[in-house]
């Protein structure tokens, strides 16, 4: 996996992966930027985000579980000096779907965070994650 950030102009920055993606990165105007795009640790969380979304969905449909949506909150800490790392990462699913079983819906967030999401797994190197969940019954 490759990818390429450029210095667009102040602390604007394009960044494309492998894929031809391609997102702004910028900072606050207090730090130089013009609040253009997203900032790198916003990017670092949300990936965690989806990644972990993604094999919940996959692990809840490979379980034949009827699941129609998956929204994942993160909520995160940073320490409040330099180098200002997430301390703490909660991780909130929402889980729809007709009929669940909370135990199977446990499990798929459970081998998520131990066996599957390589950024989880990463950041839980140095970083406390939490989880939990709720089921909201869909039509």
């Amino acid at each position: 996996m490759k990818a390429r950030v450029k210095w667009v102009e102040e602390v604007t920055f394009m960044a494309q992966a492998d894929s031809g993606h391609a997102v702004i990165m910028d900072g606050p105007a207090d730090g130089g930027g013009r609040n253009l795009g997203l900032r790198p640790m916003e990017m670092l969380l949300m990936g965690m985000g989806g990644c972990t979304a993604y094999d919940v969905i996959h692990i809840l449909k490979k379980g034949r579980q009827p699941v129609t949506d998956c929204i994942v909150e993160l909520t995160a800490e940073r320490a409040d000096s330099v180098p200002s790392v997430f301390t703490s990462i909660h991780v909130h699913f929402i889980v729809s779907g007709k009929s669940l079983s909370e135990k199977i819906v446990e499990r798929a967030i459970s081998l998520t965070s131990e066996k599957y999401c390589s950024a989880s797994i990463m950041l839980s190197k140095a970083v406390d994650i939490t989880h939990d969940f709720e089921i909201v019954e869909s039509e």
